[in-house]
C-alpha cells in the first residue's frame, strides 16, 4: 500500500516539476488610455436642470469639475455624474452632490465603454438663472 502511494506521489511530483516553467516572460506594461477633456456650458433656471452626455471609449477614471458658476460662485447647486439612458433620455445619477460649489470635483470609474452624463440642477436654492461651466476628463 505504501509503495502504491509512493508511486502516485512521485508521479504527481514528476508531472508538477515537468510543468514548471522557469522562464521569465518579458511583459511590456500597458500605457493608460489617452484622456479627453470636454467642456460643457449652460444655464439652469429656478427648478430647472441641464444634462450633457459624453462617450467613454474604454474603462477608466472620470473626473468632472464644476469650474465656473456665475453670477455668484457662492451659490450651491446640484451636480452629478451618471449613466445615460438613451431610451428615456434620462441621466441616471450615480455620483451626486446636491450642494456643489464652484471648484467641486466628482470622480468615478467607468467599468466599460458607453455613454455617461453630467447633470446640473437647481437644488431649491436658486432665485434666478445661473450660468455654469463643467470640465469632464475621461478615457
Amino acid at each position: 500500500m505504501q509503495r502504491a502511494f509512493l508511486r502516485v506521489f512521485l508521479l504527481a511530483a514528476a508531472v508538477a516539476v515537468a510543468g514548471c516553467d522557469n522562464d521569465v516572460e518579458n511583459q511590456t506594461p500597458t500605457d493608460p488610455p489617452p484622456t479627453v477633456t470636454e467642456t460643457f456650458q449652460g444655464t439652469i433656471n429656478v427648478n430647472g436642470a441641464s444634462t450633457h452626455t459624453f462617450d467613454v471609449a474604454v474603462a477608466g477614471t472620470i473626473t468632472a469639475t464644476l469650474t465656473e458658476v456665475t453670477p455668484d460662485p457662492a451659490i450651491a447647486v446640484g451636480f452629478a455624474l451618471g449613466t445615460w439612458n438613451a431610451t428615456s433620455s434620462v441621466c441616471q445619477q450615480v455620483i451626486p452632490n446636491d450642494n456643489a460649489l464652484q471648484g467641486q470635483i466628482l470622480v468615478g470609474n467607468a467599468s466599460s465603454r458607453g455613454t455617461l452624463c453630467v447633470r446640473m440642477f437647481d437644488n431649491g436654492k436658486l432665485t434666478g438663472a445661473l450660468n455654469y461651466t463643467v470640465s469632464v476628463v475621461h478615457p
